[in-house]
């Protein structure tokens, strides 16, 4: 998790940077500094600075994995790395959930807003819980 978060502290480092910059360039060119533009950059270096101390967070908590090694080889990186679903149709049910939710924001349907936010909560806890019941159970459970 070291590499992540001095990924992550490297590009909001970058980011302030750019925002002190933008500003300051905007103020001397349009006579005033441009809001919205300074705004997204000093948010995305929030935000980045929010996901590298998570990680750095988690990094100290952690035995170092064989990407945070210097005299680490290849070979340390093998094995099993969790488990993946081989298929599952609950993610075409919450994108088409996701699609009734936004066809209501559209539209300004109250009723078509509530029934997509509903179906989007039904499916993907569905989805959350499709190895805990039902005939994909696993043993381990």
């Amino acid at each position: 998790m070291k590499t992540e978060y001095r990924i992550f502290i490297g590009v909001s480092l970058f980011l302030i940077v750019a925002a002190v910059v933008y500003g300051w360039w905007t103020n001397h060119a349009m006579g005033g500094v441009e809001a919205i533009g300074t705004t997204a950059l000093v948010l995305s270096t929030l935000l980045c600075a929010m996901c590298g101390g998570y990680f750095w967070f988690v990094s100290r908590r952690i035995d170092p994995r064989p990407e945070d090694r210097l005299d680490a080889e290849i070979a340390d990186g093998a094995g099993e790395l969790g488990f993946f679903s081989p298929g599952s149709y609950w993610p075409f049910g919450i994108a088409v959930s996701a699609l009734i939710a936004s066809l209501g924001l559209v539209f300004w349907m109250w009723w078509l807003i509530a029934l997509g936010i509903v179906c989007v909560l039904l499916s993907s806890s569905a989805l959350l819980f499709e190895y805990y019941t039902g005939t994909r159970r696993t043993a381990e459970h």
